[in-house]
Parts: C-alpha cells; sequence; structure tokens
C-alpha cells in the first residue's frame, strides 16, 4: 500500500468518522469524490490508484480533474466547487501526516473555487413588488 492509500483509509476511518464526526451524506459525497479523482488519475497515469503517489497529485492534475468534471461531465460550478472541498480536505489531513510533501500539498491547498453567479431572491413589499430588484 503506497503512502496516498494508507492516507485516504485513514482519512475516512479516522478523520471523517471519529475526528470531524461528519454525517452519512458527507462522507458519501467525500467518497464519490475520491472514486472519480482516482479513476481519472488512472486514465492520466496509466497506474492503477493503488499505486499513485502524492507526487503524481500535483495541483496542475487536481486542476486537470476539476476541468474534467465540468468539460467532460458536465458539473455546475457549485458541483465543481463541493469536490474541490472534498479534496482541500484531504490535502489538509495528509499536511499533517506528510510534511515532506508540503510544498505539493500547499499549492493544491492554494486552487481557488470558481466563481459563479448566484441568483437574487426577491421578496414582496406591501405593494406586490419585488424589493431587492424592483421588477
Amino acid at each position: 500500500m503506497t503512502a496516498i492509500a494508507s492516507t485516504v483509509q485513514s482519512f475516512f476511518l479516522e478523520r471523517l468518522t471519529m475526528q470531524r464526526r461528519a454525517s452519512e451524506h458527507t462522507i458519501a459525497a467525500y467518497r464519490d469524490t475520491m472514486r472519480l479523482l482516482l479513476a481519472f488519475m488512472e486514465q492520466r497515469t496509466h497506474r492503477a490508484p493503488s499505486r499513485l503517489d502524492w507526487t503524481d497529485l500535483d495541483a496542475d492534475a487536481i486542476c486537470a480533474f476539476l476541468d474534467h468534471l465540468e468539460n467532460d461531465r458536465a458539473n455546475s460550478a457549485r458541483t465543481r466547487n463541493a469536490r474541490l472541498t472534498a479534496i482541500r480536505s484531504l490535502f489538509s489531513y495528509a499536511a499533517l501526516r506528510h510534511p515532506e510533501h508540503a510544498a505539493l500539498i500547499a499549492q493544491v491547498l492554494a486552487i481557488p473555487p470558481k466563481r459563479f453567479d448566484k441568483a437574487i431572491v426577491c421578496f414582496l413589499d406591501a405593494r406586490g413588488r419585488c424589493d431587492a430588484c424592483r421588477c
């Protein structure tokens, strides 16, 4: 088992389950993100996920994965950002266990979320007119 495999395993068993007491929905979402990431990396590197190392998961690879989510899987910016949050959580945990990869981990943690337009929520005033956008 490589360093990444043991870290991912302890991330789910120790960090999410015992330390953070994450909900089963959060754990499932993070699990799905890791499955997608590892499958993407297997296609990219032509190596089994069990043979991947932290050097394979650099900022360029993570950005390529995020682009893959948007372009090939047609995910929204919000979904992309949710996947990035799961990856950041794993890398924050890895920073404590693998200080030898601190520079690589810092680069991944510096990947910004993608901006997106938020819908304006209108509230009607007493006259039945929208208070937010005056429509």
